[in-house]
């Protein structure tokens, strides 16, 4: 590891002396995607991308994260400008986090430490934030944990309280291959949902923001052609996957007719997706691990 690396590794968000006292994690248990799949059938299906636009939603919905994209000056990152390359990005991550071993978690945390270091706020900015912050990738991980659960649910129906626990474990490297320092990620399943609860009744989407968002939300970000093709049933699903917290901040018709609409959908998604076996289940997640493991093997770009 360069030495510019190692410093963004370990970049505390207190005083040094107390950053030691909580190091960021960098060591973890190793969980293949089979044994995942065996404990808890379907829990890391890459179909849950279909939910991808909406779970982005509610990630900038926090203060900080949201003007953080907008602002962010690392254009290869942008949704807008590259947005297979962000999907191609999440998903790895993903991948990493909940099946990677150790080395290949502190590879890309070095990889993604570097772009996350770029983003910063400035005095036009009307919130002060930075990539580093593990209050912003804290909330950011509790996004992706509650979406794979709630794809889950949707899908398969309800997460039994045992499961949710088990999966809850499994899911804490979502945000400690990060800057989420272990004592940070809320201690089991119950205090979780505190956390989750809580800071979902404060948050409030400041106005440039949701307009920003509009933009995920009909998929005009993908272009005109495929906005006008797909930005009907994209806006349904985008919808149906908010929760309905935010979903009422952005202002997004929600009633009996769009339900139906929603549900109908699932179900046809749910029919085919739950027949498939795992590796096609979870094909994308696959192929994009396999082509972390060879980037990092050959020393490219890991972004």
């Amino acid at each position: 590891m360069n030495s510019a690396a190692h410093e963004l590794d370990n970049t505390p968000d207190q005083p040094h002396s107390e950053a030691k006292k909580q190091p960021i994690q960098t060591q973890w248990e190793h969980t293949t995607a089979q044994e995942l799949d065996a404990a808890i059938p379907g829990c890391i299906d890459s179909i849950g991308l279909l939910s991808g636009p909406a779970n982005t939603i509610m990630q900038l919905a926090y203060p900080g994260v949201g003007h953080g994209v907008m602002e962010s000056r690392v254009e290869s990152g942008s949704i807008l400008l590259h947005p297979i390359k962000r999907a191609r990005t999440t998903l790895s991550y993903l991948s990493v986090a909940f099946y990677g071993t150790s080395e290949e978690k502190l590879a890309y945390r070095r990889a993604i430490n570097q772009a996350h270091a770029q983003v910063t706020s400035t005095a036009q900015s009307p919130i002060q934030y930075r990539g580093l912050d593990p209050n912003l990738q804290l909330w950011v991980a509790a996004c992706l944990f509650w979406g794979h659960l709630d794809v889950y649910e949707k899908l398969r129906g309800p997460m039994s309280k045992a499961d949710q626990a088990r999966f809850y474990e499994f899911a804490k490297p979502l945000g400690t291959t990060l800057q989420v320092r272990p004592d940070m990620w809320p201690e089991d399943i119950d205090a979780f949902w505190q956390y989750w609860n809580s800071t979902l009744d404060t948050i409030v989407i400041p106005q440039d923001v949701k307009q920003w968002l509009m933009q995920l939300v009909d998929l005009r970000f993908l272009g005109p052609v495929i906005s006008f093709a797909f930005g009907s049933p994209g806006r349904l699903l985008t919808s149906g996957f908010l929760h309905p917290t935010i979903r009422e901040q952005m202002g997004l018709p929600w009633g009996p007719k769009e339900e139906r609409r929603f549900k109908r959908a699932i179900k046809l998604l749910a029919t085919v997706n739950n027949r498939l076996p795992r590796t096609l289940r979870q094909l994308p997640g696959l192929a994009l691990m396999w082509d972390f493991r060879r980037r990092l093997n050959k020393g490219l770009p890991l972004r």
